[in-house]
């Protein structure tokens, strides 16, 4: 796998810790411990930039939930479908703790994930959000 999988790899699986403690009600903790036993195959770069990004996205999630309600206008969190929400977070967080990463990388690699995970419609909102957000900083 290239590193630029690895990379996407890393996204996809940090996206979904996030929505396995945000559905589950869930500490950190508990996400880590539980959702790694399922995924022992994966390898240590892959696994710690996931940790790294779910890392982030838990620890500043008051301020990534604050540009998030402040960049996707007439939108709660509460009515963003919950992997749109969670991909947004994890895409926000490596915004804030990772600036080596040009902004529009990280957001093509948030759509590319989405065009998986998410509704078709969803895409051009998580664009728009993720956008707003990289101009504001």
């Amino acid at each position: 796998m290239t590193l630029v999988g690895k990379r996407r790899k890393s996204r996809e699986l940090a996206m979904q810790m996030l929505f396995q403690a945000d559905l589950g009600r869930q500490n950190p903790d508990e996400v880590r411990r539980t959702f790694w036993q399922a995924r022992e195959e994966v390898d240590a770069s892959t696994r710690g930039f996931a940790e790294d990004l779910f890392r982030v996205a838990t620890a500043r999630e008051a301020e990534i939930d604050a540009l998030l309600v402040q960049h996707s206008k007439n939108w709660r969190l509460s009515r963003m479908a919950a992997v749109d929400r969670n991909l947004l977070r994890m895409a926000v967080a490596e915004l804030l703790a990772f600036p080596g990463t040009p902004a529009p990388i990280v957001i093509d690699e948030a759509l590319e994930i989405a065009r998986r995970y998410s509704a078709p419609e969803s895409i051009d909102f998580l664009n728009g959000v993720l956008d707003a957000i990289a101009r504001s900083r």
